[in-house]
């Protein structure tokens, strides 16, 4: 079983420029995994409802205890793309021995071209072609932690040039 956390961000449909979290958002991950034929079995959890850019490390604690908690070791954490990479950096430094994927949209969630459905889609499906880590699987990429930049001027995530 998939255990999904959510945390808002603009997947959920959130567009604001303010720290104050509104009660509720307007597209619930439960409705956009409805349509979606021939998923795994899963559970949702509500941790926040939050713009990306005022998640906290109060908040990405609570994050990391919720993994603790969690029976399954398949995490998908839905986030905002903002500070996306920041939060799977920050829940990698733990080291839990699970499959943690990140996903979310450039689209607003409740727009008639969103992103949202599929970009939940395509993480849930990576659950078969990835081990124990974390990873951000967005737009048909799938990105390690380490190994990931959200391009802010091209709006989209890339992974990092080695030299």
């Amino acid at each position: 079983m998939i255990n999904i956390l959510t945390t808002g961000g603009t997947i959920e449909g959130l567009d604001y420029e303010s720290s104050q979290s509104p009660l509720d958002t307007p597209v619930s991950i439960e409705k956009l995994l409805a349509d979606i034929k021939d998923i795994p079995k899963y559970s949702i959890k509500r941790l926040f409802s939050k713009d990306s850019r005022f998640i906290t490390d109060n908040d990405r604690k609570l994050l990391i205890q919720e993994i603790h908690n969690s029976p399954s070791n398949q995490i998908l954490i839905t986030h905002g793309t903002y500070s996306m990479v920041e939060t799977a950096q920050y829940v990698a430094q733990f080291e839990l021995n699970r499959t943690i994927i990140f996903t979310g949209a450039f689209i607003l969630g409740d727009k008639p071209n969103t992103d949202a459905k599929f970009n939940l889609y395509y993480a849930i499906s990576q659950f078969k072609k990835v081990s124990s880590g974390v990873f951000i699987a967005i737009h048909n990429e799938t990105f390690h932690w380490d190994n990931v930049v959200k391009n802010e001027s091209k709006n989209r995530f890339e992974r990092v040039t080695k030299w």
